[in-house]
């Protein structure tokens, strides 16, 4: 399917340059839009959040909601935990099938489920675990994406959104798109490792609503060639005391 409409497209990319180089003698190159540098991008979208100063008074952040595989008919809890400086864990409940968790504890990353049962991750995946656990991310995206380029202006939805390239130290390219009106990130496109390989995902940032000063999306959704998911945060809490053992790998049973 994704070839055939992948076939497709290219068709009607080669007709539309055929047709443009016919007209090319009677029309005029459109003018290209100047695009903001890198530092513009991020520099609005800190502002957006509620500034530097607001975001690094937070060193914790709780979030407890439900989520739903609609193709699947599956519905269930998700919790979610991070602490400053880049611990982070989550927990999601799926009735009939099990518990889920994750996590990283600042040097391990680790992963268990009914199917697969504990296991420790490695190579890109803990790469990526410590990347995601960054708890003040937003502020340093500079430093854990050393390359970064603008490429252009896309459209996510009805928004105009810029879009960044973004390379980490370790580990394939991400695509950021920053809404062009308020600055705020609300797509973002990477690859991750599973068990099953490499995966991509494409996950939506959507209604961000301010708390504790800071602007919080309350909906992700997160699609992948396997699934799609919606997350809904019902409660959100910042700077609660998280006792480090709910980061921590489990004992082996």
């Amino acid at each position: 399917m994704r070839r055939s409409i992948t076939l497709i497209i290219l068709s009607l990319i080669l007709t539309g340059l055929a047709l443009a180089q016919e007209k090319s003698q009677d029309s005029k190159p459109a003018a290209t839009e100047a695009m903001p540098a890198v530092d513009q991008i991020l520099d609005k979208y800190v502002k957006a959040l509620g500034g530097k100063a607001a975001i690094e008074k937070l060193t914790s952040r709780t979030a407890k909601g439900t989520f739903e595989i609609a193709a699947m008919n599956a519905t269930g809890s998700f919790e979610a935990y991070a602490k400053a400086p880049n611990k982070s864990a989550i927990i999601i409940d799926i009735p009939g099938f099990g518990t889920i968790k994750e996590g990283y504890d600042g040097s391990v990353a680790w992963a268990m489920d009914p199917m697969n049962g504990l296991r420790e991750k490695k190579g890109l995946e803990l790469a990526a675990a410590k990347l995601d656990a960054e708890f003040h991310q937003d502020i340093k995206l500079k430093e854990l994406y050393p390359k970064m380029e603008v490429k252009g202006k896309e459209k996510v939805g009805e928004r105009e959104v810029y879009v960044i390239i973004a390379t980490p130290a370790e580990g394939n390219p991400e695509k950021m798109y920053f809404d062009a009106e308020t600055g705020l990130l609300v797509r973002k496109d990477m690859e991750r490792e599973s068990p099953q390989g490499q995966m991509p995902v494409e996950v939506y940032l959507e209604d961000y609503r301010e708390l504790d000063g800071v602007k919080v999306p309350h909906t992700l959704r997160q699609n992948t060639p396997m699934f799609s998911m919606t997350i809904k945060f019902e409660e959100v809490k910042h700077n609660l005391s998280i006792d480090d053992a709910k980061f921590a790998k489990p004992a082996t049973q």
